[in-house]
């Protein structure tokens, strides 16, 4: 027989408890806590000791629901609601069965605190309101990123929210912070064709020297972008016209060639003074690169500009050629047609 089942325990009357006390509180939990065991030494099994409960009260039904029971003296209500007032209380039982509530104690859930991802939210969809009082909250970093690694002034230069930019920027958001590829804010402003954000990103300190991972600047961007009062007052701005890429070694007037093959971007970057017959790492050229993409409009406008058709790439081999082994049918009789034309060097008498 164990020595304690010798003792009978006395019998102490319960007494009120007092109400559970608040522990930490957030926007969805409430912690609860309450130690009689001060006064009841826990001893004997378990069945001895005294069982607590804690109960919540149903506003709309006026009555009282079982959330915990046990014989700890914690417990963390979850899953509430942000700004709500809850109220509790404490029963407590003895070994015997007689119980005692305590007086109810009310507590508030906090307000859900504006996160990173609401910030992010605000500028996705262009709520200049929502953004402002966020930002005036002081909770949340201006250039936190999101999950893509972009920072908020990185999405309003892309979507072009040319207000959410002045905010961001008045808010002291890094203008020049790269996302994982090496794009800054003025890279995707100038892909995506907004002057106007182009234009505020420059006057707060934004750089046409600035590269990506694949050492292409600003203008290589605007190039693929093909938006031409972008890339007009980009060189007006006095953006280097002729940078070359760390890849490739192309320029964007090779990039133009490479991949949209558009005119009209070729006539403005040609007009600046872009070289037409710059090579690249591979020895080629812009019309080498015109012919191969089959980029016809693009390459009449290299030969008309001064490209060199003569050129051979590091096989040997010139554009004719090129077009021939590709099958270029257009390319090939527009370059034939302008080989005819070329005037035959004079012979010196």
């Amino acid at each position: 027989m164990e020595p304690w089942a010798l003792c009978t325990p006395e019998i102490v009357p319960l007494l009120r408890p007092h109400p559970p006390v608040v522990g930490k509180v957030t926007h969805h939990s409430i912690e609860l806590y309450w130690d009689l065991e001060k006064r009841e030494k826990r001893q004997g099994p378990q069945e001895q000791w005294l069982r607590f409960s804690i109960e919540e009260e149903d506003p709309k039904m006026h009555n009282y629901g079982v959330i915990y029971t046990g014989y700890a003296t914690k417990h963390v209500v979850e899953g509430l609601e942000p700004r709500t007032l809850y109220r509790f209380r404490l029963k407590v039982t003895s070994p015997s069965g007689e119980y005692e509530y305590s007086p109810v104690v009310s507590v508030a859930t906090t307000r859900e605190p504006i996160s990173s991802e609401h910030f992010h939210r605000a500028v996705n969809v262009n709520d200049e309101d929502l953004l402002l009082r966020i930002l005036e909250g002081g909770h949340v970093m201006v250039d936190v990123p999101n999950k893509f690694g972009f920072t908020a002034l990185m999405v309003a230069a892309q979507k072009g929210y040319t207000r959410l930019v002045k905010i961001l920027i008045s808010n002291g958001t890094d203008v020049n912070l790269k996302n994982g590829s090496g794009k800054d804010s003025l890279m995707l402003a100038c892909y995506a064709g907004h002057l106007d954000v182009v234009k505020y990103l420059r006057k707060h300190g934004a750089s046409w020297d600035a590269r990506d991972l694949g050492g292409c600047t600003a203008l290589h961007w605007a190039a693929d972008g093909g938006h031409c009062p972008v890339i007009d007052w980009m060189i007006k701005d006095g953006c280097e016209v002729d940078v070359v890429d760390t890849g490739s070694g192309w320029t964007p007037l090779m990039r133009v060639s490479a991949v949209t093959g558009s005119q009209k971007v070729a006539s403005l970057l040609i007009e600046a003074g872009a070289d037409v017959n710059v090579r690249d790492k591979d020895g080629k050229t812009p019309l080498m690169v015109a012919v191969l993409n089959n980029h016809e409009q693009l390459v009449q406008l290299l030969l008309d500009k001064g490209a060199d058709a003569t050129v051979k790439n590091e096989f040997g081999k010139g554009v004719l050629e090129m077009a021939r082994v590709f099958d270029r049918q257009n390319v090939l009789s527009l370059l034939e047609e302008r080989k005819k034309k070329m005037p035959r060097k004079s012979s010196v008498h």
